[in-house]
């Protein structure tokens, strides 16, 4: 009795585990795990750093990392100025993250706003607002980028507004098809019956019922935002010196990198996981959260 008893105790153990691995593979938990290390370095960066990320030394210039022979001094080496790439990684995680998230916070406020006033004035409203998405998706946003900032000058506060600006189209669609097929459920009839106003139907009804797949367009932007900065950045219009990101220093590391690699492949290994990472786990909640897949 006692072994039947434990053998349909490991059975059912065994199960639960084949579900939770089913439902969470192992890519998708490692990607969760690459995220929430990124995120806990962009939170603790300056407390983690080992030296103001700043701070140049003639004397320890092109150090290599300790697996190439360094010291443990500087554990990821240093670069053509002497400053440390580890402080100098940790502080370029943050400021990437940051704007990244700022970046696609301002897209998706955007998206989200025009979406819903298409869906609400439709007509020649509604018209002008897809005219403009469909100008977004035919224009390179690169070559855009560059002439604003080649214009304008450059500054981290209009850098990041910039980059808030890629990718609002693709919420704009979601946005404004999701409006439109709530506005007819019983839900947002029944608000709108007793006089609530249009603000209130939308952005008080409507958007929590659609939540989840703006939320999983967001995710899938962030990767593209990061990409995006990245690319400006190494190019030398996007972060300035003496501030520094992932793409700022796979640009300087290009002129080094037969007799220093490391100072461009630790940014760009960093990158290349990064936005791997946020693209699985973007897909594993469209999966799961994206009603059209159900």
């Amino acid at each position: 009795m006692a072994s039947s008893e434990t053998s349909g105790s490991r059975i059912e153990l065994k199960d639960s585990r084949a579900a939770f691995f089913e439902a969470f593979p192992p890519s998708m938990l490692a990607a969760l795990a690459w995220i929430g290390a990124m995120l806990f370095l962009a939170l603790s960066a300056p407390l983690l750093a080992p030296y103001d990320y700043m701070r140049a030394d003639v004397l320890a210039r092109l150090q290599p990392p300790v697996f190439f022979g360094g010291t443990w001094d500087h554990p990821l080496g240093t670069d053509e100025l002497g400053r440390d790439l580890l402080s100098r990684l940790l502080i370029s995680i943050r400021i990437s993250i940051v704007i990244a998230v700022i970046a696609t916070l301002i897209s998706t406020s955007i998206g989200v706003l025009l979406g819903f006033a298409a869906a609400y004035f439709r007509g020649l409203t509604e018209e002008i607002i897809l005219i403009l998405v469909d100008a977004q998706l035919a224009m390179p946003f690169m070559i855009i980028a560059i002439a604003v900032l080649a214009f304008f000058g450059n500054s981290l506060a209009l850098f990041v507004v910039l980059l808030g600006f890629n990718g609002w189209e693709t919420v704009t669609r979601i946005a404004r098809g999701l409006a439109i097929s709530a506005t007819e459920q019983g839900y947002a009839k029944a608000v709108r019956d007793i006089g609530a106003s249009p603000w209130r139907i939308y952005f008080r009804h409507i958007l929590p019922n659609i939540a989840a797949t703006i939320i999983v367009a967001m995710t899938l932007n962030v990767p593209g935002v990061i990409l995006l900065e990245s690319a400006l950045s190494f190019l030398g219009i996007g972060i300035q010196p003496p501030e520094t990101s992932l793409g700022n220093m796979v640009g300087y590391g290009r002129s080094y990198l037969q007799s220093a690699p490391w100072i461009l492949l630790l940014p760009s290994i960093v990158i290349v996981l990064t936005t791997l990472s946020i693209s699985l786990v973007g897909d594993w909640l469209r999966d799961h959260l994206d009603p059209t897949l159900s």
